[in-house]
C-alpha cells in the first residue's frame, strides 16, 4: 500500500466525524485532526447549538484526537497549516473557504455534498429537495474550487430514501453508509492522482437558505406544497415553524398529513383537504399578537 495519507476533517457533528474516520483508517489513512464550524461564516455569530454539539463531538472523540473550534478562516488557516495535512475533508460547513486555506492540503480539499450535484448546488441541499417533493436524495464527493460545489466529481451515489417524516437523524442512516462508501473511493482516486470528473454547469440548480416567504402558509397552494413546506421546517428544526390563520387565527403548524388523521382539515387552492396534525398557538406575520 501507498504511504497513508494525513488527513484533517471538518464537520459539523458526531455522526459525521465518525463516518468519515472510519473511511479513512479502513483506507488506511491517518486522521490528525478535527475542526468543528461553529458558525454559519467566518466570524460570525455562533450557531445556538454549538455548544451542546461541541459538547456531543467532545464524547465521541477518539484518542488522542485533536478538536479545533476556529472562529475566522484565518484562524482555521493558521491551525491547519501546523497539521500538515495531505487532504482535507469537509462535510456540513457553510463558510466559503479561500484559496489560501484550499492550497493547505498538499492533495486538495474534498467536499462532501447531499445531492447528486450539479444539482442543488449551494447551503441547503436537503430542506429543497424535501420541499421540492423529490422521494430520494444523494450524495456527492467532490474537490473543492474558489467557488460553492463546482469543482469536479470525485464520487456520488443516488437512491437515498426521503422519508414523509425525515429528520437529519433518520436520513443518516441510510446516507451515512453511502458516504463511507464514497469517501473511501475518493481518497483511492485523490491518492492517485486524479482529478476527477468535470460538472454539466448547464444542468446545475442551486439551493440557498429559504426566502422569508416561505414561514407563512398560503392555503391557496396545494396540498402537497404546504405538507412540504411543513415537512422542510420541521427537517431544519425551525424554531419559526410555518405560520398559518385558520378562522381568524395563528397557529404554528408543525406537522400535517395528506391522508385522513386527527386534527383539523384545510381544503386548499388544489381543493385537496390537509389535516394539521401538530400545531401550537402562533403569532402573524411581523410579529404581532394574535
Amino acid at each position: 500500500m501507498s504511504t497513508p495519507l494525513r488527513i484533517a476533517v471538518i464537520s459539523s457533528g458526531p455522526e459525521e466525524f465518525s463516518t468519515i474516520h472510519a473511511a479513512c483508517t479502513d483506507s488506511g489513512h491517518v486522521p490528525v485532526a478535527y475542526l468543528y464550524g461553529r458558525s454559519l461564516r467566518s466570524g460570525g455569530p455562533k450557531l445556538d447549538d454549538a455548544g451542546t454539539t461541541t459538547a456531543s463531538i467532545v464524547e465521541s472523540l477518539p484518542q488522542g484526537m485533536d478538536l479545533i473550534v476556529p472562529g475566522s478562516t484565518r484562524g482555521l488557516a493558521g491551525t491547519l497549516q501546523n497539521y500538515r495535512p495531505d487532504v482535507l475533508i469537509v462535510f456540513g460547513f457553510a463558510w466559503k473557504l479561500p484559496r489560501y486555506v484550499l492550497d493547505i492540503p498538499r492533495l486538495g480539499a474534498i467536499n462532501i455534498h447531499v445531492s447528486l450535484l450539479p444539482k442543488y448546488r449551494g447551503p441547503a441541499p436537503l430542506p429543497w429537495a424535501i420541499r421540492n417533493g423529490d422521494s430520494t436524495g444523494g450524495i456527492t464527493v467532490h474537490r473543492m474550487d474558489d467557488d460553492f460545489d463546482t469543482g469536479n466529481i470525485l464520487a456520488q451515489s443516488g437512491g437515498i430514501p426521503l422519508a414523509d417524516d425525515i429528520s437529519w437523524a433518520s436520513y443518516c442512516v441510510d446516507a451515512m453508509p453511502v458516504v463511507h462508501k464514497l469517501v473511501r473511493a475518493s481518497l483511492t482516486r485523490v491518492a492517485a492522482g486524479h482529478v476527477g470528473d468535470p460538472q454539466d454547469h448547464s444542468a446545475a440548480t442551486y439551493a440557498g437558505f429559504m426566502e422569508p416567504e416561505f414561514s407563512v402558509v398560503r392555503w391557496s397552494d396545494s396540498a402537497r406544497t404546504i405538507h412540504n413546506q411543513v415537512r422542510t421546517h420541521r427537517f431544519m428544526r425551525s424554531s419559526e415553524h410555518p405560520v398559518a390563520e385558520i378562522g381568524g387565527s395563528w397557529l404554528r403548524v408543525m406537522r400535517t398529513s395528506i391522508q385522513p388523521a386527527d386534527g383539523p382539515s384545510v381544503t386548499c387552492g388544489d381543493g385537496n383537504p390537509l389535516w394539521i396534525t401538530e400545531s401550537q398557538a402562533g403569532r402573524p406575520p411581523g410579529g404581532g399578537q394574535d
